[in-house]
């Protein structure tokens, strides 16, 4: 069983990230991500609306009639949606002002019923909230690194925009990065972001070329070592 939640943690951190894999909510991924706190904020909010809507929707599975599932399944997200926009807006206001619309459009973004329909409505609660989450969290780790990517090369900061967050003690966490920058506009406006997130997939398909003929080499060399 651990070795399973393992793999369902990995898939959704790596081997089927919805962000730079399997290409899902780029609406977000790329309309948020002019800053790290903005990406990691509506990130961390879309892992938990997964996690809790696999959670909902797994219990109740097999008493719901596959003609209305998909109805049931965006009406359970909406709930929660509601419950997470209503949450940012009463504790970091001046946050959900930022965010915006984006917090609503959780509802619809695709990653989040995708996951509730291919696991939550197949497999027990547990698992299935593990999936969400890591889902969620793969999703918001890579909105966060775009964001630090593009506010680095946009603003010469990084954190902008805490204080939105978690008050205006905050400030002194903001980092500026380069001294005396003035900035570089399309790093976030949105060509920026298709950049930024192309660079991403790029390093992403790099990394998995470089372990695969790694793992080829080693299954090659004892068999070459024995034909000599």
């Amino acid at each position: 069983m651990l070795t399973s939640y393992k793999e369902i943690a990995s898939n959704g951190l790596w081997k089927q990230n919805p962000g730079v894999v399997q290409l899902l909510g780029l609406c977000p991924t790329l309309a948020v991500t002019t800053t790290a706190v903005n990406g990691l904020s509506l990130g961390l909010a879309t892992a938990l609306v997964m996690a809790a809507a696999n959670g909902a929707v797994s219990p109740v599975r097999t008493f719901i009639p596959s003609e209305i599932r998909v109805p049931v399944f965006i009406l359970v997200i909406a709930a929660l949606v509601t419950v997470i926009d209503l949450s940012i807006n009463a504790f970091a206001h001046p946050l959900h002002k930022v965010l915006g619309i984006f917090i609503p459009l959780i509802v619809v973004n695709c990653i989040v019923l995708a996951r509730v329909e291919s696991f939550a409505a197949k497999n027990a609660p547990t698992p299935s909230i593990v999936d969400g989450f890591s889902m969620g969290l793969g999703l918001a780790l890579v909105l966060g690194l775009l964001g630090a990517m593009r506010e680095i090369v946009g603003k010469g900061t990084l954190f902008s925009g805490l204080d939105l967050a978690f008050g205006p003690g905050a400030k002194q966490f903001i980092l500026t990065v380069i001294p005396d920058y003035h900035g570089f506009l399309l790093a976030v406006l949105p060509p920026g972001a298709f950049l930024g997130l192309g660079s991403l997939i790029a390093l992403r398909n790099w990394i998995e070329m470089r372990k695969a003929a790694k793992q080829s080499a080693g299954v090659t060399s004892p068999l070459s070592a024995v034909s000599h």
